[in-house]
């Protein structure tokens, strides 16, 4: 099998999105539904390529009476934006990272505890199985539908402009650009860090002015947002592990044929277990070319950074804000934290 750089996945999935947004403008036939999915996510992620070869495959199987429209980009607006909407009926799909769903689910987030998956094959276990089930459980409990395949978004990395990171004590004092978050800014108080909140947007100038001496992204973002021109270093930490959630709005999706509803379901799962795929071929691809662009790349043993989180009583702390039941299914699928 032929292997696809980073460039020729990009530029073939681009081509099949655009083909497939073409194919839906192009059938005259007016659906009987017609819902919109929004994300935050470039056209050309394997996300949007996947889930409008999905909303075509679902159009075909509808004989044209379910038509998906990709809205991708935030074009509907923020995050926070589309979250509301989703729960209005504006928009009828949507896919959200946990650690924001969290803001209305709070268990949404227990998939970004620090160090707690060890690799790929412990995340899926674990949100493909109970874990999963617990939190999209809590979902529904919310009003909003959710697929049950969890998308990628990736393994979080750590960047620097003055030192690899190798240990734990290298993260003491260290002044690191952080989300908004609760999860975030608690992990690096308790390895002694200097986290400071900056927007997204910010980060790039924060980072070349000194005003902080790294930050923590998948490859994909340190990639895009060309943090490699104002970082030196990469550590390969895997601190955090996040995904998307595909949100239902439960009325619109109650309105469909019960039939139809398993197509869609099957349709957009499927494309999920795909775009994992996809990313997979992406990350590998991204760590050369990042490394040809100057940043050096270590790879920290994670037992000391957890042992240094259990020491400082960060696990006891937001196991005590999931619960015994949530955080027992965690250590279920990773092995004990607390």
């Amino acid at each position: 099998m032929s292997r696809l750089n980073r460039r020729e996945l990009l530029a073939t999935t681009g081509a099949a999105l655009a083909v497939g947004t073409f194919g839906i403008i192009g059938r005259a036939k007016a659906a009987e539904f017609t819902y919109k999915f929004a994300n935050n996510l470039p056209v050309s992620h394997p996300l949007n390529v996947r889930a409008q070869e999905a909303a075509d495959k679902i159009k075909a199987a509808t004989n044209g009476r379910i038509e998906i429209q990709m809205f991708p980009n935030n074009q509907l607006g923020s995050d926070t934006d589309m979250l509301s909407q989703i729960r209005s009926g504006g928009v009828e799909l949507f896919t959200l990272s946990g650690l924001i769903l969290s803001t209305l689910v709070p268990a949404a987030s227990i998939n970004g505890i620090g160090f707690a998956f060890p690799d790929y094959g412990t995340v899926w276990k674990a949100m493909d199985g109970d874990l999963g089930n617990y939190v999209r459980g809590q979902i529904a409990k919310s009003g909003l539908m959710v697929m049950d395949k969890i998308w990628d978004n990736g393994f979080r990395q750590t960047t620097s402009s003055n030192k690899p990171i190798n240990t734990p004590d290298d993260l003491k004092n260290f002044k690191i650009r952080v989300p908004v978050s609760p999860l975030w800014t608690s992990m690096y108080k308790a390895f002694d860090s200097a986290p400071t909140s900056i927007n997204f947007s910010e980060v790039y100038s924060a980072l070349q002015t000194k005003v902080v001496d790294g930050q923590e992204n998948p490859l994909a973002i340190i990639s895009t947002a060309k943090l490699y021109e104002v970082q030196k270093y990469c550590s390969l930490t895997n601190h955090m592990w996040d995904g998307f959630h595909l949100l239902a709005n439960r009325r619109a999706w109650e309105k469909l044929p019960e039939a139809d509803r398993a197509i869609v379901a099957r349709e957009l799962n499927a494309a999920a277990m795909l775009e994992r795929a996809d990313v997979a071929k992406l990350n590998a691809g991204l760590k050369g070319e990042l490394e040809g662009k100057g940043l050096v790349f270590n790879q920290p043993d994670p037992a000391p950074f957890r042992d240094k989180l259990r020491s400082a009583g960060f696990y006891s702390e937001w196991k005590g804000k999931y619960g015994d039941e949530a955080w027992g299914l965690l250590e279920k699928a990773v092995g004990k934290l607390s």
